[in-house]
């Protein structure tokens, strides 16, 4: 029975509680609909546990541009550029570009001193790092032709390089690849803990993803710097200028047709955020740009998924008009691409598909709303406090198998909520707690490729790491409503190439 509340209230409230054993149906059917959509996953994890693809011997050595957009990076720019400097590659099939990019400090002087060529740009409207990238790819093209170089190297300022890095590259690269990204090691993983959750996302993206879709000859993602193109992505330029480039980028290739392989011999290692301010900053930039290359170039992907390249206005189109008449071999292996990229779209589309908010909207209209209101009508029937979910709630269930019962009312609507919500937090507790298995596992497959660490830390690191997806979670939540502008994130590690071979700096 209802107290207190007003006939068309009462009516209201009625009617939103019978809609709530349907929409508690529909609800679970969806989140069995989106476990299914992921469980290929699962053999993702099985295959990166054992196999990677592998690249014979290069035939040819290819000539490469590296391209470094760089702001205010005069403490670590020039130690890459040292790196590059010590590959085992041609020194004339290497040219190093640079673009100071609004930079105040000492930055493009530094770059010129190591051998790059340097660009200065300064344009405060458009600060994103693919916009320097834009102007660095225009100036390439006025003074050397983009299509002089066959490749290009993508790196950011803080990156170091293992000296067979670009051969290990060029293996892939002459194996036709047009898209590859590589082993993405950390120089400073055991500086805080904050660092070590970056580390550790590195480490899990290559398990868990670049391994097996290497294997499959589907597409990775590309994440950031660290990777290698074929000229003819930017035959007509650069123009991915959101505040997130490589998921723009990956996106759009992928749905043009390209797919991108990883190389797991070829290793470089990154510098991570230390600061908790800075790493959700950085986090929240991402989650916008997330956000936004699935609103830009989500539609296209499903398309794909459907009808393949048959609408793409590419130059994959062109060449199969060229071809005329084809072989039952040609025919197959056309049906082999073709089921390929439709595979390879849907898993992008999986990937920036935001499930975190579409399930918090869905969460918060059914489970907490609907449900209210449900228990302001027919009032809580014995629901337990601790759900049985997740292992914790499974121990606390049985250590604490408290009940909640309470007759119907208006202040019964607010306690049902508050208990869904409760609930909820108990549940996300429990998965994050499980998912340290990850940092465990990556800790184990991974160490002879990790930086030596006291096991106190590898252990703080594994009850710190789940920390990583809860940032991520809560910070493409903020992005639905917030305006992110893209700001630089400082960089000031000295570590050395030689530093991390263990070998006196010279």
């Amino acid at each position: 029975m209802l107290f207190n509340i007003t006939p068309e209230l009462a009516g209201v409230l009625a009617t939103v509680s019978g809609w709530y054993p349907v929409l508690k149906v529909i609800y679970a059917a969806i989140g069995t609909v989106f476990s299914v959509m992921l469980a290929y996953k699962t053999a993702y994890r099985i295959i990166g546990l054992f196999f990677t693809r592998k690249f014979k011997p290069a035939k040819k050595q290819h000539k490469y541009a590296i391209v470094i957009a760089a702001r205010n990076e005069e403490k670590v720019i020039g130690n890459l550029l040292d790196s590059i400097a010590k590959q085992d590659y041609p020194k004339e099939l290497i040219t190093t570009f640079v673009v100071a990019d609004n930079s105040t400090d000492k930055t493009a002087e530094v770059a010129r001193k190591h051998g790059a060529v340097c660009y200065e740009r300064y344009d405060n409207e458009h600060r994103t790092k693919g916009f320097a990238l834009q102007f660095l790819f225009e100036r390439i093209e006025e003074d050397y032709g983009r299509q002089s170089f066959e490749g290009y190297f993508v790196f950011d300022a803080d990156n170091l390089l293992k000296s067979d890095y670009i051969s290990r590259m060029n293996d892939s690269f002459d194996a036709g690849e047009k898209l590859i990204t590589s082993y993405r090691n950390t120089k400073n993983f055991d500086e805080t803990w904050v660092a070590s959750t970056y580390a550790l996302h590195w480490l899990r993206s290559i398990r868990f993803n670049h391994r097996a879709r290497s294997v499959l000859r589907l597409a990775t993602n590309i994440q950031g710097t660290g990777f290698l193109f074929a000229n003819e992505i930017v035959k007509d330029g650069w123009k991915y200028t959101s505040l997130t480039e490589d998921r723009a980028l990956t996106a759009d290739a992928v749905a043009q047709g390209y797919a991108i392989t990883y190389n797991d011999a070829a290793e470089f290692y990154d510098e991570q955020p230390t600061s908790l301010k800075i790493a959700l900053r950085q986090r929240l930039r991402w989650s916008k740009g997330h956000l936004l290359a699935f609103a830009e170039t989500g539609p296209y992907l499903f398309i794909n998924i459907f009808f393949g390249k048959r609408f793409l206005k590419t130059r994959w189109r062109d060449n199969e008009k060229k071809k005329g008449k084809r072989s039952f071999k040609d025919l197959c292996l056309s049906l082999v691409e073709s089921i390929r990229h439709r595979f390879a779209s849907y898993d992008t589309l999986m990937q920036l598909t935001p499930f975190s908010v579409i399930n918090i909207i869905r969460w918060l209209l059914v489970s907490v709303l609907a449900y209210g209101f449900y228990c302001g009508v027919h009032g809580i029937n014995g629901t337990y406090f601790f759900s049985k979910s997740t292992y914790l709630g499974q121990l606390l269930h049985f250590l604490f198998p408290f009940k909640i019962t309470t007759e119907s009312g208006v202040g019964v609507i607010f306690i049902g909520m508050l208990l869904q919500i409760w609930l909820r937090l108990l549940y996300r507790l429990g998965m994050y707690i499980e998912n340290m298995w990850a940092a465990v596992y990556l800790f184990i497959i991974e160490h002879k490729r990790m930086k030596k660490m006291p096991l106190y830390k590898k252990a703080l690191y594994t009850i710190t790491w789940p920390t990583f997806d809860i940032i991520g979670r809560y910070t493409q939540y903020i992005a639905l409503f917030k305006k992110v502008d893209w700001k630089p994130i400082p960089h000031e590690s000295k570590v050395t190439i030689d530093d991390l071979n263990g070998k006196a700096e010279t």
